[in-house]
């Protein structure tokens, strides 16, 4: 590439108050040299503008989430149309101040109906919003506006990536293309395994028969004639009451704590290991998901060491075969099962 001397003595001026690894020093390279290579080809105007525009809104989003990123969080999904009458609403609130006393904080989409719910049951102080400027319908509801923990875009691709990479868990309301766009994306990419595990819970009131409605087409018309298997319905829970929602969410992370790939081999991160029973049950139990030797108790890894990620933590690893997410899950149920 041409530019190479430029763009290497830009980065040593950017990185000379803050040393970076060499993964980083990489990837801040990377980022220079795309730039430099879509001003070399000329792009259209309207590219520019949607380059530009991603990288901000995601560069203010990241800004915005940095000072909470040891703060479990759970994502609202739901309309934008619910009315504060209703009791989805209702409900919608007392499930987001009951996850806000268990020490979570709240993400929503910043609007009226289940999104200004959740905010208001988790309190301004432990919610963020991420809008969306529409010319109709969106703006940020009285409980989040002005709050310095509200992110405006203009893009969906930008907002759904905000919405979803900070969570550990996320909750679904009713809704109508928009959440239901948002909810089969979010199950796309834990079938797929691009995100990590996280607990996926659709709520509806107890009469309700939205999410009864929908799992009636999921089982007859998408895993009766084969669209995804039958072990993807894993990936969520429907519940109809605030407790059963809550510990939906909170169970997941009861033992098992997070998930990092190092190389070919998924390295499973938990609180407590397993005794050498739990450890010879789930390698006969998941045998067929392991593509060469067992599932096996190590220590952290050395990417996990060079950059100090949860090296404390008990780990069982093994060599995956890239498909079975849903197997992956029955997996960390079986972890979270060795404590009470």
């Amino acid at each position: 590439m041409t530019h190479d001397a430029e763009i290497a003595s830009l980065l040593t001026a950017i990185t000379a108050s803050k040393p970076q690894t060499n993964q980083r020093s990489a990837l801040l390279r990377s980022l220079l040299e795309n730039v430099v290579l879509l001003a070399e080809q000329d792009p259209d105007t309207l590219d520019l503008k949607i380059a530009e525009t991603a990288l901000a809104e995601l560069v203010e989003a990241f800004e915005v989430f940095a000072p909470y990123r040891n703060v479990s969080k759970v994502t609202i999904f739901g309309s934008a149309r619910t009315p504060d009458t209703h009791p989805l609403y209702q409900l919608t609130k007392a499930f987001a101040a009951a996850m806000a006393q268990e020490g979570w904080m709240i993400i929503t989409g910043a609007g009226p109906g289940i999104m200004a719910a959740g905010i208001e049951g988790a309190g301004r102080e432990k919610s963020f919003g991420v809008n969306i400027r529409l010319p109709f319908e969106q703006g940020a509801n009285e409980f989040i506006a002005s709050d310095v923990k509200l992110v405006e875009m203009r893009y969906f691709f930008t907002r759904k990536v905000a919405l979803t990479k900070e969570s550990k868990g996320f909750a679904i309301f009713p809704g109508g293309y928009g959440t239901l766009d948002e909810c089969f994306e979010l199950l796309t990419l834990l079938q797929t395994g691009k995100a990590v595990p996280a607990p996926v819970v659709l709520i509806d009131t107890p009469d309700g028969h939205y999410w009864n409605d929908w799992l009636a087409f999921i089982r007859g018309a998408v895993i009766s004639d084969g669209y995804v298997s039958e072990l993807d319905h894993r990936f969520f829970t429907i519940a109809t009451d605030v407790a059963t929602a809550q510990d939906a969410l909170t169970s997941f992370y009861r033992n098992y704590h997070s998930l990092r790939m190092v190389g070919h081999r998924m390295v499973l991160r938990m609180h407590h290991g397993p005794t050498s029973e739990q450890l010879e049950e789930i390698r006969s139990r998941f045998s067929h998901i392991v593509t060469e030797g067992v599932i096996e108790v190590i220590d952290a890894t050395g990417p996990e060491r060079s950059s100090y990620d949860q090296v404390n933590l008990a780990r069982v690893a093994f060599t995956f075969d890239r498909r079975s997410y849903g197997e992956v899950r029955d997996l960390i149920s079986a972890i979270n099962s060795w404590v009470d």
